[in-house]
């Protein structure tokens, strides 16, 4: 996680680091009118990366509509060929002979208004700068189905264009709205949609961006943008690190006291999580904890960690004082309904007492606590592994899925992590630093936040360079969990290793504006959208895909 300035057990960077919950999926009653036969013809692989984002906003006209790229009539005057060019690219699509499609002030997007799609409806109509109707679908319009039992998964869709009319289908809602994505920026790139199939899904189920909050305020409507963003590149993650030394970014009832000036009040939150679940992006909280407290450890200096000289250690809670726990349980409790999404992030790394080269000896009260509990060979990491674990108990009985950063887990000792608790890997620089493979020899989950590649660390300190969309196009892959090397064929499948967020962490806050850090990372996530939507190297040289995305962008 990029952290501000830590302290670890050996000097290295610190770090930067992620749903909502998804309405009831329901059977689109209005299937096609004229059911579309499968298309024969010539197969292509969509191994190439395309093209990105488009900073919409509910209700409001993009500047660059692909109205603009349409017709006056329904007429197709051109055809449209060639693969469809996106970002990330669509995996494959069955040419068939025709037309193809062109949006026009004719076109109308078919579905039930009141039905499970109407969300993806009204973004795509609005888009398009069209109307909505019940149907039937005629030629020229765009219909949206939901067909339970349809293969691919829930993220999976088909598109298919015939005879004047596309027809998007797909087992879930998210499939649908990465199908209207889809659409949406092949008529940015090319003016509409050749005929024939597409048939897409992603390989990694978890694919997103991580934003340090806690040390930089960025305003909802930032925020808002970013998802915007994520969502055409259909990222499906946004990682939200709330609380550290610098600042606590949410509006607390439980306690207030811990609230910096600078934060998002709980209806600026809900509106966030409103606009994700629409797009079909999950919220990950994070309370980073038993280190990265100093904002809680300001208002509650008596919950600090000090060593055995008396020093304070920065950030970090006494484990051994049950009011650290109380505090902490009290604001998992309290948040854990604003994000329903089903993960929650611990954070558990970088404690401090941890960081030393001796923990035993620089702080004898937990090594004194360690024996009494576990034993004559009870150790501080023991006394960590057990905070962790009762805290991934607390957000389990909410209902959430436990996630926390790498150097939250040692090896050895007397308490084990526990192992429904989802690795997230950042760093392999610590003092005893754990291999990835390890994790994974292990039968845990692991996802993938490589520092070398996807840390955008603000300032660049301890070495930290702002990672290039070129070097992630290129070189990076989910199998890449450390450094430049991938962990062993055959470890790192989807089941394993779910996906990864590239991650902003604020350590120099004032080193960038909000909008230079957008700048920034635009060409960094469209490329990690890329290489976790599709495990083949990209077919379309970076220089290409570089210029296809500015040109879906508008600019």
């Amino acid at each position: 996680m990029g952290l501000p300035v830590r302290i670890t057990r050996i000097a290295r960077p610190p770090r930067g680091r992620r749903v909502a919950a998804r309405r009831p999926y329901a059977v689109l009653a209005l299937l096609a009118a004229v059911a579309l036969p499968a298309a024969a013809g010539c197969a292509h692989d969509g191994g190439g990366a395309s093209s990105g984002s488009t900073g919409r906003s509910a209700g409001r006209d993009d500047d660059r509509s692909t109205q603009a790229a349409a017709p006056s009539s329904a007429a197709q005057v051109t055809p449209v060929t060639g693969t469809p060019r996106t970002a990330p690219a669509v995996r494959s699509f069955t040419a068939r002979g025709g037309p193809g499609w062109r949006p026009s002030s004719a076109v109308r997007v078919v579905t039930d208004p009141d039905g499970p799609l109407a969300d993806e409806a009204r973004l795509l109509a609005g888009e398009l700068k069209i109307t909505i109707a019940p149907g039937p679908a005629r030629a020229g319009d765009v219909e949206l189905a939901i067909r339970p039992g349809q293969r691919g998964g829930p993220e999976s869709y088909e598109l298919t264009t015939r005879d004047g009319r596309v027809l998007i289908t797909a087992p879930d809602e998210a499939g649908v709205f990465y199908g209207t994505r889809t659409l949406v920026q092949s008529v940015r790139s090319g003016g509409g949609l050749p005929e024939g199939v597409i048939a897409d899904a992603p390989d990694r189920p978890q694919r997103g961006l991580q934003l340090d909050i806690a040390r930089k305020h960025f305003t909802a409507e930032w925020i808002e943008a970013r998802l915007r963003e994520m969502a055409d590149l259909k990222l499906n993650q946004l990682g939200l690190h709330f609380s550290d030394d610098q600042g606590f970014r949410v509006e607390s009832a439980s306690h207030p006291e811990i609230v910096s000036p600078e934060h998002l009040t709980k209806a600026e939150v809900r509106r966030i999580v409103a606009l994700a679940t629409s797009l079909h992006i999950t919220v990950v909280p994070e309370i980073d904890s038993p280190g990265h407290l100093g904002a809680v450890l300001k208002a509650h200096p008596d919950l600090q960690l000090r060593d055995a000289t008396g020093t304070p250690s920065r950030g970090a809670v006494d484990i051994s004082l049950p009011g650290a726990a109380r505090i902490v349980d009290d604001l998992l409790r309290e948040f854990t309904p604003l994000f329903p999404g089903p993960y929650w992030h611990l954070g558990g790394d970088e404690y401090r007492a941890l960081t030393a080269r001796d923990p035993q000896a620089s702080y004898p009260h937990l090594a004194d606590l360690a024996r009494q509990r576990y034993g004559s060979q009870g150790r501080v990491q023991d006394l960590a592994t057990a905070w962790l674990n009762d805290r991934a108990a607390v957000v389990r009985s909410l209902g959430r899925k436990a996630k926390a950063w790498n150097d939250g887990f040692f090896r050895g000792g007397l308490v084990a992590p526990d192992q429904a608790i989802e690795v997230e890997y950042w760093t392999g620089r610590e003092l005893g630093a754990r291999d990835p493979q390890e994790y994974l020899n292990e039968g845990r989950t692991v996802v993938n936040l490589n520092d070398q590649y996807l840390y955008y660390v603000l300032g660049e300190p301890n070495e930290f360079r702002y990672p290039t969309g070129e070097l992630i196009y290129k070189e990076w892959s989910p199998a890449v969990l450390r450094g430049t090397t991938p962990v062993a064929a055959g470890t790192a499948d989807p089941r394993r290793v779910p996906g990864g967020r590239f991650a902003v962490w604020c350590d120099h806050p004032d080193a960038q504006t909000p909008d230079q850090v957008a700048n920034g990372i635009r060409l960094p996530l469209a490329a990690v959208s890329q290489r976790l939507w599709d495990p083949r190297p990209p077919k379309l040289p970076w220089q290409e895909f570089g210029a296809l995305y500015t040109a879906v962008r508008g600019g």
